[in-house]
C-alpha cells in the first residue's frame, strides 16, 4: 500500500462532487494519472450540467446565511482551515507531487504558499473598511459600505492545485461570498483535499460546492448562464479568458481573469551575476518552468551574457531529474505528452533561428512519464518562438542585449504583461525601467514575485483584477451608499 492511499480512500475521490455539504457521485468518473508514470490514482467524480445547476442551488441557498455570518465568524473558519493546511502539509504535498509531478520541495513550498492565503484573508475578513462623509454642498451625509458580490463561479488550473484555489476561495468566503468551483481535471483531488479541509473547519454546507469535470465546457457554460452566478473568476489560458470574458459580457457578470504570461527577466550591465543565476534558477525552473510567473526570456547584457549563460549552464546541467515522489528530484514531469510535444517544437524553431544548446540536463532511463531535460538555449533570436510565446516548461532562453530602448521594445513587444523580474545593482535605474515594463508585478533583485499580501495581476492580455491582499477582497465585493437627508430641521 502507497502512502497515498489513506489520503484518497479519506477524500473518496469517486463521490467528489460537493453540492451542499453532501460529497456525491456523478453517473460517470475521469481517470487522474501521474504525469511522472503515467500510472492512473485515482478515478473521480465527472460532474455535468445537472450537477453545475444543483451546485449553484445550493450556493444560493447558502448565500443569505453566509452574508449575515460575522466577519469574525468567517475569519475563525478561514484561520482553522490555515492551521489545517499547516498541519496536514505532509498529505497536501504527497497529493500535489502525485497528481501533478512537482518535485517535493516545489510542492512544500506552494501548500505553504496556498495555507497563507486563508491566514491573509482570516484578518482582512474583519476589516470591512466603509466611509462616512458630507456632501460638499451640505445637507447631506453619505454613508458607504461593501457586500458580497453574490455567487462566485472559481475556475482554476493544474499548475498550482492548492494555491490557485486557496488564492479565490479565501477572499471570496472572507468576502462572504458563496462559491462553486471547477478544478481542473488535471489536477482535482488536491482541490477536493482544500474542500474537505473547509468543511472540517466548521464551513456551513453549500457555502463551497465543487464539480470536477472532463467537459469544463458544458459546466461553466451553465454557470455563466445562471443569473445567480455574479462574479466568474478564472485562472488560465488567454484564449479561454477572452471567451469567458465574452459570455460574462452577455450579462455583465463581475469576471476577474489571471491569464497568460510571457515574463522576461533582465540582467543589466552591472548586475551581481551570481544572485542573478540565483534569481534565474528560481523565477526559470520553479515548477518546472509550468507557471504563469515564470521566467520565459532572458535579457542578458552584450557584456555579461557569455558568463552568465555558462554559470546558468553549470547550474542546469545539476538539475535532478525524476518523479515528484522521490524527494531527490529537483525537476518533475511535465503535465502532459502534448505539452512535451510543444516544447520539441519551440526548441527546434529556436534552433532553426541560429541559437545553441548551452545546457541539457540529464533525464535517468527508467523514467517513463512526461519528462522534458532542463535546458539553456544561447545566442537566441528575439523574434523566436520560445521568445514570442510561453513556454510553459524548464527550458531557459537567453537573448542579449546593448541598448535600453531596443531593450524595452522586446520586453514590451509581446501581448502578455503579467510579470517582469530585473537584476541590476543600481536600484534607481531598475525601477525607473520597472516602472516603464508593461507587467502587473516587477521582481527587482529577486526571482520571486507572489505574495498573499501583494496585488496579483497582470496587464494586457494578461487579464483584468487582481488576487492577494486588499484588493483581492474588494474583486469580491460591491460598494453601495446611503446618501442621508441631514438639512437642518
Amino acid at each position: 500500500m502507497s502512502k497515498l492511499d489513506p489520503i484518497l480512500t479519506r477524500l473518496d475521490p469517486e463521490a467528489g462532487i460537493l453540492i451542499g455539504g453532501q460529497w456525491r457521485r456523478g453517473s460517470r468518473s475521469f481517470d487522474v494519472d501521474n504525469p511522472a508514470d503515467k500510472t492512473i490514482l485515482a478515478r473521480v467524480a465527472d460532474g455535468d450540467k445537472t450537477q453545475a445547476l444543483a451546485a449553484v442551488s445550493a450556493a444560493v441557498a447558502a448565500a443569505a446565511g453566509w452574508r449575515d455570518t460575522s466577519p469574525r465568524s468567517r475569519s475563525e473558519i478561514l484561520y482553522r482551515t490555515f492551521e489545517a493546511m499547516r498541519r496536514d502539509a505532509d498529505e497536501f504535498v504527497a497529493l500535489i507531487c502525485a497528481e501533478n509531478g512537482k518535485s517535493e520541495a516545489d510542492a512544500r513550498a506552494e501548500v505553504g504558499y496556498a495555507a497563507e492565503f486563508f491566514r491573509w484573508f482570516a484578518e482582512e475578513a474583519v476589516r470591512t473598511g466603509g466611509q462616512y462623509g458630507e456632501a460638499p454642498a451640505g445637507g447631506v451625509r453619505t454613508v458607504v459600505t461593501h457586500r458580497p458580490v453574490g455567487v462566485a463561479a472559481l475556475i482554476t488550473p493544474w499548475n498550482f492545485p492548492a494555491a490557485m484555489a486557496t488564492r479565490k476561495l479565501a477572499p471570496a468566503l472572507a468576502a462572504g461570498c458563496t462559491v462553486v468551483l471547477k478544478p481542473a481535471a488535471e489536477t482535482p483531488l488536491t482541490a477536493l483535499a482544500v474542500a474537505r479541509a473547509l468543511e472540517a473547519a466548521g464551513l456551513p454546507d453549500g457555502v463551497v460546492n465543487v464539480v470536477p469535470t472532463t467537459d469544463p465546457a458544458e459546466v461553466v457554460t451553465t454557470w455563466m448562464e445562471s443569473p445567480q452566478v455574479r462574479k466568474v473568476s478564472f485562472t488560465g489560458s488567454t484564449g479561454v479568458g477572452r471567451h469567458l470574458l465574452r459570455q460574462a459580457s452577455d450579462r455583465i457578470v463581475n469576471a476577474s481573469m489571471e491569464l497568460g504570461g510571457n515574463a522576461p527577466f533582465v540582467v543589466a550591465a552591472d548586475a551581481d551575476l551570481e544572485a542573478a543565476v540565483d534569481g534565474a534558477m528560481i523565477a526559470k525552473f520553479r515548477g518546472g518552468g509550468q507557471a504563469c510567473t515564470a521566467a520565459n526570456r532572458i535579457y542578458v547584457h552584450d557584456s555579461q551574457a557569455f558568463d552568465f549563460t555558462a554559470m546558468l549552464a553549470a547550474r542546469v546541467r545539476t538539475l535532478r531529474v525524476g518523479p515528484g515522489t522521490d524527494a531527490r528530484s529537483e525537476i518533475g514531469p511535465l503535465i502532459s505528452s502534448r505539452a512535451v510535444e510543444n516544447v520539441h517544437g519551440l526548441v527546434d524553431d529556436a534552433l532553426s533561428r541560429g541559437a545553441r544548446i548551452a545546457a541539457v540536463a540529464e533525464i535517468p532511463d527508467n523514467l517513463s512519464g512526461y519528462f522534458y531535460a532542463p535546458t539553456v538555449l544561447g545566442d537566441v533570436a528575439p523574434d523566436a518562438a520560445a521568445v514570442q510565446n510561453e513556454i510553459f516548461a524548464p527550458v531557459a532562453p537567453v537573448v542579449t542585449w546593448n541598448d535600453e530602448s531596443e531593450l524595452l521594445d522586446m520586453v514590451n513587444g509581446p501581448e502578455m504583461g503579467l510579470a517582469a523580474y530585473i537584476y541590476s545593482r543600481d536600484l534607481k535605474w531598475a525601477m525607473q525601467v520597472g516602472e516603464r515594463v508593461e507587467a502587473g508585478m516587477v521582481a527587482l533583485n529577486r526571482g520571486l514575485v507572489s505574495d498573499p499580501s501583494a496585488p496579483f495581476g497582470g496587464l494586457k492580455q494578461s487579464g483584468l483584477g487582481r488576487e492577494g491582499a486588499r484588493e483581492g477582497l474588494a474583486e469580491y465585493q460591491e460598494t453601495q451608499y446611503l446618501s442621508i437627508d441631514w438639512s437642518p430641521a
